[in-house]
Parts: C-alpha cells; structure tokens; sequence
C-alpha cells in the first residue's frame, strides 16, 4: 500500500518523528506545570492531589496509553531513522569537517536521544512504576480523604546526589535535543514561510532553554533546599 511505503521511507519517518515530536513537546509543558506544584510549600497536597487526579481520571488515563504509544514510536523511528541515515553514508569523503556545515544538538541527536532514553527508563521506574504497581507511602489531609505519597518519594530520590546531578545532566541533554528538533519539526512538515519562521525559531529555542530549566530546577531545590 502507498501509505505503507510512504511512512517506511525516510520522508515518512521523519514525518512521523516531527508529529509525535511536537506532541511530546505539548506533553512536557503540562508535565512542568504538574512537577512545580512540588515547590507549592503545603508539604506535597497540591501535588498528591494532582498526581492521584492524573492517575485516576478515565479522560487522563486514556489519554496516557496515547502517550505512552506516542514515545515508542518516537524512540523506534528515531533508531530506524538514525540507521537509514547510517546505510546511507557508505562513502566516507576524504576531508570532512562536520562542525563547520551543522551544530552539535544536530551531529549528535543519536546520542541525545539514547542519553534520554536511559533517563527516561530510570525515571519511570523510580516515580511511575513505584507509584503505580509499589507500595507507596499514603498520607491524609483534612477534609481531602488520603492520597498515596508521590510527594515524598520524590523528595527522597531528590535528596540523593547521584540522582539530582544525572537528573540535571539529562535535562541538559533534553535542551540540546529540543534546539535542534522543535525547528526540524516545523520545516520536516513544510511549515516554513518568512514571516512566521523567525518566530519559530525564536519561541523554540526559548522553549528549548525554559522548560528543561523548570525541570532542573526541581532536583537542585529540593537537595540544597530540601521540598
């Protein structure tokens, strides 16, 4: 079918990295919102009650496995894509200075996104997993009812040095790797035009910068200045 070997060409598939690209990107916004209410001050309600909401609504939940199929097939076309591009290259040209024709975040999106995926595995067992399928600590607030305590695990694997630094480092990886794909996105599905490209330029790298920065700023607080 045309379809089939329209989304298996590398057109296709770097079709497919900049929609789900942009959807994950969508995604991370509303996470930040939800993580800084980790800063609130009210001992982690506002934040156990948002993470019980998340967990729990049917809207949200269904919404999830849209997400959760959206990062495979992100992570998947990335690699098909990364050895498409590898194939590709069976001349090597006798001068090459790569840093010259592109920029870092895009010689090196390969490893940004296996930095991230790493990161992304151990995230996900030490909050998700343990949240969903562990036996998280609960704790009650008056008039509330009891929540189970996403609250305090995150602040005990903040306060672990090894895990705030790497958690750091791969929210700097993350900024490398929106730089370069926020943009990509926009001119893989041809929305280029000289009016409105500079602003895309513009709001992604300040995006690129901001919500990466949100992110970090979590585990830095809560190790020196504890939540």
């Amino acid at each position: 079918m045309w379809i089939v070997q329209t989304l298996s060409s590398n057109i296709g598939k770097k079709l497919i990295m900049s929609l789900t690209g942009l959807f994950l990107i969508t995604f991370l916004i509303v996470h930040v919102s939800g993580n800084l209410l980790l800063l609130k001050g009210d001992e982690g309600k506002a934040f156990n009650m948002y993470a019980e909401f998340m967990t729990t609504n049917p809207v949200i939940k269904a919404s999830s496995y849209i997400l959760y199929s959206t990062f495979v097939i992100h992570i998947v076309w990335a690699l098909l894509l990364t050895i498409a591009n590898s194939s590709a290259r069976k001349v090597d040209y006798s001068f090459n200075n790569p840093s010259a024709n592109s920029q870092f975040n895009s010689r090196n999106m390969g490893i940004l996104g296996t930095l991230l995926l790493i990161f992304l595995i151990i995230h996900m067992q030490n909050f998700w997993y343990e949240f969903k399928f562990g036996n998280p600590p609960t704790v009650t607030y008056e008039g509330s009812g009891e929540y189970r305590d996403l609250y305090t695990i995150v602040a005990v694997t903040f306060s672990q040095s090894w895990y705030a630094l790497f958690y750091v480092i791969s929210m700097i990886s993350l900024s490398f790797h929106l730089w370069h794909g926020f943009q990509s996105a926009f001119q893989t599905l041809g929305l280029n035009h000289k009016k409105y490209t500079p602003l895309i330029e513009v709001l992604g790298k300040i995006y690129s910068v901001l919500i990466p920065s949100l992110f970090a700023t979590l585990p830095i607080w809560a190790y020196f200045f504890k939540l």
